[in-house]
């Protein structure tokens, strides 16, 4: 997030872009699952992180 109250930052970082390898690998990783099982996820429920992190743990459990 910038210090500069006039600039705007516009990246979501409630979704998880299933084209931005770097964030489906680090999605993975964080929740020990495989990065084609994120966007199993990802196109099975959409990209919204808390969906996708409530569905990661329910694959490992």
């Amino acid at each position: 997030m910038t210090d500069h109250a006039t600039r705007r930052d516009f990246r979501d970082s409630d979704r998880v872009s299933a084209d931005e390898d770097y964030q489906v690998r680090y999605f993975a990783k964080q929740h020990r699952i495989t990065p084609e099982q994120v966007r199993e996820l990802i196109a099975e429920h959409g990209n919204d992180r808390r969906t996708l992190a409530r569905e990661a743990r329910k694959l490992k459990g």
